[in-house]
């Protein structure tokens, strides 16, 4: 049996979601904290992302996803076997950065100078300003750090957008660090083959997942006088699969690429003559 840590919090829907395109149906009922996979080798258990890595490294379970940062918090000594960029909101990596009221006299870390700051990440924000030879107190924010400027100097806060930040008249002076999610696993447990093998599976499923979130396939099917040209056209991992049709003179064309770029690509396809053209999601890109 395999031990794994879901995140509770805010990326607990985006991973259940993430779960679920790897090909684990995860439920969780109302007041538990002890999901459902549809896997009887994973027993899964939820824990808050700033606490996980903790639990992995003193071997409570043996595979987890949290962020870089709460590993860096925390000073865990675990295997990260992979980076996972997703996020809440987006997939893009989550930036900690240092803010201020937007009519503050601070604008650079050395103006930290015996300020006050509050945040979630003090070890890491305190080893920051030791490097940078500022010399300031930092609180830890038990939640609702935007809502204390006024009484601190400054906050480290997480951000995605950045959005937040600017709704409460926040700027930012400086980056502390970028974090994504990682798979981490126990040292103890990476050394037994079965459940390494295991970890490495689900490594590879969440991997393929995270692939396929901004890409789409194509089909169509192409005349032979059209063909070449529409090859050149279609960006592939490789090249596009061309298969015969029964109806001589006709193949069906099939490829994968990124959805941002489906939506151009597909009137231009139609106009140099592609027929009953269909894009489809994905769950998985295994490369």
């Amino acid at each position: 049996m395999l031990k794994m840590g879901l995140p509770k919090g805010s990326l607990q829907e985006s991973t259940f979601d993430l779960m679920r395109r790897a090909g684990f149906a995860v439920r969780l009922g109302s007041r538990s904290y002890f999901p459902n996979i549809d896997d009887d080798e994973i027993e899964a258990i939820m824990f808050r992302a700033q606490e996980m890595s903790r639990y992995v490294e003193d071997g409570a379970i043996d595979l987890g996803l949290t962020g870089k940062d709460w590993i860096e918090e925390n000073g865990s000594d675990v295997v990260e076997v992979a980076e996972l960029v997703y996020s809440k909101q987006t997939l893009k990596p989550a930036r900690w950065v240092f803010a201020v009221p937007e009519d503050s006299e601070i604008r650079t870390i050395a103006d930290l100078e015996g300020k006050l700051l509050a945040t979630e990440l003090v070890n890491v924000t305190t080893r920051h300003l030791k490097k940078h030879g500022v010399k300031a107190k930092v609180e830890y924010s038990y939640g609702a750090t935007e809502a204390k400027v006024g009484i601190v100097d400054a906050i480290v806060e997480l951000t995605e957008t950045g959005s937040s930040l600017k709704s409460n008249r926040l700027r930012i002076i400086d980056t502390l660090m970028t974090s994504t999610t990682r798979l981490i696993a126990n040292k103890q447990s990476w050394r037994d083959h079965w459940k390494r093998t295991k970890i490495e599976n689900i490594s590879m499923l969440l991997q393929g997942a995270i692939r396929a979130l901004a890409k789409v396939g194509l089909k169509m099917n192409v005349p032979e006088k059209a063909k070449q040209a529409i090859l050149e056209m279609l960006p592939a991992l490789k090249t596009p699969t061309v298969s015969p049709l029964t109806e001589q003179g006709w193949y069906a064309v099939e490829t994968v690429l990124d959805e941002t770029k489906a939506r151009s690509i597909i009137p231009d396809l139609k106009r140099a003559g592609a027929q009953g053209i269909i894009e489809f999601p994905l769950n998985k890109v295994i490369p």
